[in-house]
């Protein structure tokens, strides 16, 4: 039996089904059904108490939109995981189910959460539908920086490979914001600048952050993100520090000898090139005006 089928007999048994995706994988399933359901390999669970207000969708890019609601709970979503923003950004799934026979269903929204707000010991969730994603920039741009990320397959540095990175317990986390190392050796000053921390193990597992500053003062490194973790860090949690990239020319070649894929322009003229004039003194020899350095 198909879905509109069932529709057409006139007495349905349809429930709403929920599932939610963390970044991190962690998986949640949610029914207003007064018994659990499962299909997938994900049971959405009766107590749990999600429920979310009714879709609305348009033709062209608008984005669809709705709102799930529900209570915090340790069994299910709970305050410190919304505080921590393990949430922000999860894949989200609703379904009609015939929970009389669970294969008959209908996905009726995918999408994503936005907005996560909590009061009187409720938590609303925006959720965001697949169209935002058309709203959003793509492909290069011009410019003289590299566009890739460090890493990924347009980059193609490989962040495991020794010097990259460093896994190393936390020894002290000052202002919620800098980790300070007696020793972190083996690794230049600002070597992880405007790389990415994550944190391998602890209350804070899984989350990652930026890193604004590295630097020594007073003999001692100290690694500082940009912004808070929303988790508590103590002595001895392990994190790990990748390196950092400014997306130079110059760091490109010297620092991870990876010029063959470096995603920039780095011979576009500066600004001032369009007001340049012919002048009596100096280098006039035609060469390149790369910066960052030669080939």
């Amino acid at each position: 039996m198909t879905f509109q089928d069932h529709l057409d007999l006139g007495v349905t048994t349809l429930a709403r089904c929920w599932s939610v995706v963390r970044s991190d994988g962690e998986t949640y399933g949610f029914t207003d059904h007064d018994r659990p359901l499962t299909f997938d390999g994900i049971t959405f669970k009766a107590d749990a108490g999600m429920t979310a207000r009714a879709v609305m969708s348009a033709t062209g890019l608008s984005v669809d939109n709705s709102e799930a609601m529900g209570a915090l709970s340790d069994a299910a979503i709970s305050e410190a995981d919304i505080e921590a923003g393990r949430f922000d950004g999860a894949q989200v799934q609703a379904w009609l189910v015939n929970w009389a026979d669970a294969s008959v269903r209908s996905l009726r929204f995918s999408g994503t959460i936005g907005e996560l707000r909590r009061e009187g010991g409720a938590f609303h969730a925006e959720l965001r539908g697949l169209t935002e994603q058309l709203n959003q920039m793509r492909g290069r741009v011009y410019q003289t920086p590299c566009a890739a990320i460090l890493g990924d397959g347009a980059c193609r540095v490989d962040l495991d490979a020794s010097g990259y990175a460093a896994e190393v317990a936390v020894e002290a986390f000052e202002d919620r914001r800098r980790f300070v190392f007696d020793a972190l050796d083996g690794f230049e000053p600002a070597w992880f600048e405007r790389g990415r921390l994550r944190v391998m193990s602890g209350a804070a597992m899984g989350l990652t952050a930026a890193v604004k500053r590295d630097r020594f003062v007073n003999g001692r490194r100290e690694v500082e993100i940009w912004q808070a973790f929303r988790a508590p860090i103590v002595a001895g949690d392990v994190i790990r520090i990748e390196a950092g990239c400014d997306k130079s020319f110059g760091t490109c070649r010297l620092k991870f000898n990876n010029v063959a894929n470096f995603q920039g322009f780095p011979d576009i003229p500066g600004d001032d090139w369009l007001m340049s004039t012919p002048v009596s003194s100096g280098q006039s020899g035609g060469g390149s005006r790369r910066q960052g350095g030669d080939l």
